[in-house]
């Protein structure tokens, strides 16, 4: 199955690896390296909460989120849409945004000699519409999450508390808009703070958009594995587009934090694109194929509080800044906790003889 599942990923890495050799030589190549792992390394919460979803999807619909949807990824995220927001933003033609890409000032200088800014300037001055919008979509998906009542919980001492209190009507929204007003108010520069306030607006406004359409027309309510039928046609199309949106929101500060290690759009397309997000898709595949989720129970729930946690960080880089690194090694830990703690509750539950086992050994 390892084969089946990753043999693309390593194919495509490999052809990725000779791009960038043929591109920029040894250091383009070690680079691009550098980047997918980077992505792998950070992104493992990105791939357990797309497991959630994928394995409601028929298989020809798996196969187009690791196909199609990469190309996405690639082309759409990691090269598309840096170019899109220097464009947008510093009111340049396209072809000129990528120009300034391509050519940056000598020494890594933050300006050319005749004062234009630099790429990677305008695009980390957008950096807070860019964290607003990504932080809103996420931090909404998990307080979804930690609001419904669940007969499984991983942290009980709270998320029962929150379960209740998601019982109130637009709960999860109200302290979503208290928290958009409490950034653009307190966290976000005087200067950002209306952009912060329109852009988390719309993070908001895509995920009840998307995920109220594939609700919509997703006729089995019967969550996980358990589903009596996989998501087909219309129903695993959105489920498809939201699974996009998230992984979008995902790596806003992966694209970001990768202007630390290069600005050039084609090595950071191959190595955080062609590499890294083919991975990520070929362990969200794996863990829905090896049923992993309902192996190791509390996955689900670490990988939905690692993104309340990119949320929130999300939100404090509109006026701070935040090292990927550290960003990602958060998620990691909180997806190693609920690792662990899955594995103590699978060893106790083979610790304690089952009901009829007991009834057996009483009739003896």
């Amino acid at each position: 199955m390892v084969m089946r599942v990753f043999g693309l990923s390593f194919v495509v890495s490999a052809v990725a690896l000779l791009i960038a050799l043929i591109y920029g030589g040894p250091h383009a190549m070690a680079l691009a390296a550098i980047l997918g792992v980077l992505e792998v390394s950070l992104s493992f919460d990105n791939a357990v909460v797309n497991a959630t979803v994928l394995q409601r999807m028929s298989p020809l619909w798996q196969r187009m989120f690791i196909t199609v949807g990469v190309l996405i990824a690639v082309f759409g995220m990691r090269l598309l849409f840096p170019l899109a927001v220097v464009s947008i933003g510093a009111h340049l033609d396209p072809l000129k945004a990528l120009d300034l890409a391509l050519n940056p000032p000598a020494n890594g200088a933050a300006y050319f000699p005749d004062g234009r800014a630099s790429y990677v300037t305008l695009l980390n001055d957008a950096n807070p519409k860019i964290a607003a919008f990504g932080g809103m979509f996420l931090l909404l998906l998990f307080l979804n999450f930690v609001c419904a009542e669940r007969e499984i919980t991983w942290l009980s001492w709270l998320e029962r508390p929150l379960a209740r209190l998601g019982r109130f009507d637009m709960f999860a929204v109200v302290v979503a808009l208290f928290v958009l007003i409490l950034t653009a108010g307190v966290i976000a520069p005087d200067d950002k703070a209306d952009v912060v306030m329109v852009a988390g607006a719309l993070g908001m406004i895509t995920y009840f958009v998307v995920d109220g359409l594939g609700n919509y027309f997703d006729t089995d309510e019967s969550p996980g594995p358990a589903r009596a039928t996989l998501a087909t046609g219309r129903a695993a199309f959105f489920l498809f587009l939201y699974l996009e949106v998230l992984d979008a929101s995902f790596s806003f500060d992966g694209v970001i934090g990768s202007f630390a290690i290069t600005a050039d759009p084609i090595i950071i397309a191959l190595g955080l694109g062609l590499i890294g997000a083919m991975f990520v898709r070929s362990i969200t595949v794996y863990l829905v194929r090896k049923g992993t989720l309902a192996q190791y129970i509390y996955l689900e729930h670490g990988a939905h509080w690692a993104i309340g946690t990119l949320a929130l960080l999300l939100l404090y880089s509109t006026g701070h800044h935040l090292d990927q690194l550290f960003t990602g090694l958060i998620g990691v830990i909180i997806i190693g906790a609920a690792f662990l703690t899955s594995v103590l509750r699978n060893r106790r539950e083979r610790s304690v003889p089952s009901d009829d086992l007991v009834d057996q050994l009483h009739s003896t």
